[in-house]
């Protein structure tokens, strides 16, 4: 075999590969076989067809048989050489595949760039821990407090905060009419265009309103962007909003509380570990964006599509936990890559700047240490530690395990190595 690299970026390697006829011919005549095996033509049972006729009715399947096998051994046989780990399937160009003649291809690749490792440790980095204020649980208690509000009915006119039930007919300039009844929102909330809302307020129980609108220029339907319309409401239900006292019936419905001050601390604990995590977080932000400014990477194209791809579907998985269904919403994904598309370059050099620093400092876990963080996953789920780790491997969450502790050890190293100033 034959194999020559050529360098077409930080990233991308063009490989030739040759590989000689002997090869070829033997990988021929055992694809040959194979087609001979299963071939079926009239006259004859399968497998019988004679040798001379599998040539002239099956040569195509002979020729693809061949190209299934051959060439992808070949290709990764050359990676084996070159010592090449490209990040994607490779791009095959100039593919010359004949019977008794040499196997020539190009493969365009994409690999990770080699990093040459500035200063990162002994850094100074700007870090200002953001204080718990024993206000965040008044606060906190309050929205408790509107998340078990109850909306009861009354015979008053609407106004901000109420819970409107209305029918209405929405008639866009040029186009049809739609109509919607027992339709319910909170005023206030921007769930409905401010034209109907206005409209809605000051209105009873049967009470009918008619305003004009103009949609937003970035509504969702492209068809609707700017227009002009007519909205006819009619309210048929208004709810105003009744908190609940905060006593020890609160503490009560929301959960394992039989006081409100058992309540209050609770909420003291969660708000105060929430805190500590957020100030973690921000810390490991700042010596990461202190690491990165002295190591200007250039990062694979396919690592940072399938990071936009891991983006993609977890908004579409928000969509999804809102109870909508994200194939039925007109997704625009070209503007989608666009948005995504910086911040997934960023996310891409920060995990390989990371990989390499754990690389030299020998920060890479070992089996041992997956093991045992599957073990403690295991035991918190009362799993057995076999059926865990099959689960893990078979999903791809092992992998994304190992990614974890490797980052998590690389990060409290620079921490450790770094001087914090307020």
């Amino acid at each position: 075999m034959k194999v020559a690299v050529e360098e077409i970026g930080a990233c991308k390697r063009r490989l030739h590969v040759e590989e000689g006829p002997e090869v070829v011919q033997d990988a021929w005549e055992k694809a040959f076989k194979r087609v001979q095996k299963e071939a079926r033509l009239p006259g004859f049972r399968k497998g019988k067809v004679p040798a001379g006729m599998i040539k002239l009715h099956f040569a195509d399947d002979v020729r693809k048989e061949v190209a299934r096998h051959l060439i992808p051994d070949v290709y990764r046989q050359a990676l084996q050489e070159t010592k090449l780990r490209p990040v994607e399937e490779p791009d095959l160009k100039e593919v010359m595949l004949e019977e008794g003649a040499p196997l020539k291809f190009e493969a365009m690749v994409e690999i990770k760039p080699a990093i040459e490792l500035g200063q990162y440790a002994g850094l100074t980095v700007k870090h200002a821990p953001k204080p718990f204020e024993d206000r965040e649980v008044d606060e906190a208690l309050e929205h408790l407090r509107e998340q078990h509000a109850e909306f009861r009915t009354v015979e008053r006119p609407a106004d901000v905060h109420d819970h409107v039930i209305m029918d209405y007919t929405l008639t866009p300039e040029g186009m049809d009419a739609r109509t919607e009844t027992g339709y319910g929102f909170l005023i206030g909330s921007g769930a409905v265009m401010p034209e109907v809302e206005e409209a809605v307020i000051g209105l009873v129980a049967g009470g009918e309103r008619a305003a004009r609108v103009r949609f937003p220029d970035d509504h969702r339907n492209e068809t609707l962007r700017g227009k002009a319309g007519e909205a006819k409401v009619k309210v048929t239900e208004v709810k105003e909003k009744v908190l609940p006292a905060l006593d020890d019936g609160l503490a009560k419905t929301v959960g394992q509380f039989d006081t409100l001050d058992a309540l209050k601390e609770g909420v003291r604990k969660g708000l105060q570990s929430r805190r500590a995590a957020e100030n973690r977080q921000a810390l490991e932000d700042a010596v990461t964006e202190a690491v990165l400014a002295g190591h200007p990477v250039e990062v694979p194209e396919a690592l940072v599509l399938r990071q936009v791809g891991h983006l993609i579907e977890h908004t579409r998985e928000r969509v999804r936990r809102q109870g909508m269904d994200p194939d039925k919403l007109p997704w625009d994904y070209g503007k989608l890559l666009e948005e995504l598309k910086p911040g997934a370059v960023k996310a891409v050099r920060r995990s390989l700047v990371l990989e390499a620093i754990a690389e030299k400092e020998g920060l890479i876990p070992t089996d041992a240490d997956v093991d045992a963080e599957v073990e403690k996953i295991a035991v918190a789920n009362n799993r057995a530690v076999p059926a865990v780790r099959r689960i893990m491997q078979d999903s791809g969450d092992l992998d994304g395990l190992r990614h974890s502790l490797r980052e998590t050890r690389t990060l409290e190293f620079l921490i450790s190595k770094s001087t914090v100033a307020a």
